[in-house]
């Protein structure tokens, strides 16, 4: 027998199969040495940036970080020396320190549009309410209202690290974070033992644990003084005051985050996964993020480069910060204004019109252990690339985004034409839920709008868990559409 059987030839049917059947591929299969290396090497990069952004504030800081290593300046410095744009300057806009636009000016007049890559910085969380630190039977502890989607039960238990912006009465700005160094001390929400909860067990989970009963447990010891009231909450007071200057009154304003104080680690044996908390949506917002700073060097790309990085999506993008306010369009508004003569709000109007995005936030990743939500033909999988998911909303498409036809078909040439795996994505089956994105804001704008990013497992947890090939393919992904003319 000779080294290697011939291989048998295609049947009609095969051979038909072959050319009219999509297969959805796993990318871990066709990854060679290099392109393993460079997962790795990605998915460390973005682990250190997770562990170092847990809240949206953090995470723009160091998107900025990397913005000025890589020569960009901030928009409104540069046109004060230069006074324009030319192919190839790299400029920024940072919205009060929780949002972020960047720009790669390309060659062709901006009036031909602008690729955009756009992401969400802010993840589900425990706030502190205005009037927030009391004391009870002996315990400190801190009143809370969370913020975005969570199931409550799963913030009991863990150790959560105080994240915090204050302004003080004296006008200074603070910022502090307790928790997260070795040493720290952290913070946690008690949980009901199971020998007193029967009660509590024959609850539905929604009501397991109640919002108002998301109290943090910050403290037991008293003030030395026996004639002072409330001896506990002065205490911890007084440790706040006397190490970051902080009065009770600078609460009501303060902006004070609750996260799970551990980092992100490998997931399976195989470290084919990363555990940790805020893969939604930092994930893609790492991924666009870098995407877009692949076009910092040399040559100017044809079409102008944007990267987009708000806040508030998962409260619906409201406020100045998020993307029903007007930032995206302002910044798209300043550069025309800078770029083409003569300027006119009709210029604007064509710019946008011809502009596309892809909207990078995540997907829910088919989970075998809950199986009977998803619809396996349209549902995501881990492994197997950037997930496109051509609608959102909940029911019948209700508060979602919808892409056109030629869109998708121009999204999935991109992807095809560069060699790279791809999968459709629905968030379950079609009554069991549903979701939106930032999508639909810009849309409104007149741009086309995709939704692309990569599949999670554990959604909303404070431990979601993604697929380290899912995110360096996503990122290439971006890549390609960024560049495409």
């Amino acid at each position: 027998m000779g080294n290697e059987a011939e291989k048998e030839p295609k049947t009609e049917g095969q051979a038909l199969a072959e050319k009219l059947c999509f297969e959805i591929k796993n990318c871990w299969d066709t990854a060679t040495g290099e392109t393993l290396r460079a997962v790795q090497q990605f998915a460390e990069q973005y682990k250190t940036f997770l562990d170092q952004g847990k809240t949206e504030r953090e995470c723009i800081k160091q998107a900025l970080d990397m913005l000025n290593k890589e020569g960009f300046t901030d928009i409104e410095t540069l046109l004060r020396e230069t006074g324009s744009l030319s192919p190839g300057a790299k400029v920024y806009q940072n919205i009060k320190g929780k949002s972020l636009i960047f720009a790669v000016i390309g060659t062709r007049p901006l009036s031909e549009g602008v690729n955009v890559v756009g992401a969400h910085v802010d993840s589900p969380r425990i706030d502190l309410k205005t009037n927030p630190l009391y004391e009870d039977t002996g315990f400190a502890l801190f009143d809370t209202h969370y913020y975005g989607g969570i199931k409550h039960y799963q913030w009991t238990t863990i150790p959560l690290a105080m994240h915090g912006v204050v302004i003080r009465k004296d006008g200074e700005k603070q910022e502090l974070c307790i928790g997260e160094d070795p040493g720290d001390p952290a913070f946690t929400i008690t949980d009901l033992l199971p020998h007193l909860a029967r009660e509590q067990m024959q609850k539905k989970a929604s009501e397991f644990v109640d919002g108002e009963d998301l109290n943090i447990l910050a403290g037991s010891r008293p003030y030395k003084d026996p004639k002072a009231k409330d001896r506990v909450k002065l205490n911890l007071l007084n440790l706040l005051h006397e190490k970051y200057g902080i009065l009770e009154e600078d609460f009501s304003g303060a902006e004070f985050e609750f996260v799970p104080a551990y980092k992100s680690q490998d997931i399976g044996i195989d470290r084919s996964m990363i555990g940790g908390y805020g893969h939604d949506d930092r994930s893609c917002a790492y991924a666009a993020l870098h995407a877009g700073l692949s076009f910092a060097v040399s040559p100017a790309p044809l079409k102008t480069v944007v990267g987009l990085l708000t806040d508030k999506e998962e409260i619906g993008s409201m406020g100045n910060t998020g993307a029903q306010s007007r930032i995206f369009e302002n910044f798209i508004a300043y550069l025309c204004s800078k770029t083409l003569v003569p300027y006119s709000e009709i210029a604007l109007r064509q710019c946008l019109g011809r502009s596309s995005m892809l909207s990078a936030d995540v997907n829910a990743a088919y989970d075998p252990n809950y199986e009977g939500v998803y619809d396996k033909k349209t549902a995501s999988y881990f492994g197997k690339g950037l997930v496109l998911s051509k609608y959102t909303g909940r029911g019948g498409k209700v508060g979602g985004s919808d892409a056109n036809a030629e869109f998708c078909q121009k999204v999935q040439g991109i992807l095809n034409k560069n060699n790279l795996r791809w999968q459709y994505g629905n968030l379950g089956k079609v009554d069991k839920g549903g979701g939106g994105t930032i999508a639909q804001f810009v849309a409104n704008l007149g741009l086309d709008v995709l939704d692309c990013g990569i599949p999670v497992l554990s959604m909303h947890s404070p431990f979601e868990v993604i697929s380290k090939i899912d995110l360096y393919t996503t990122y290439q992904g971006y890549i390609a559409f960024l560049r495409e003319a």
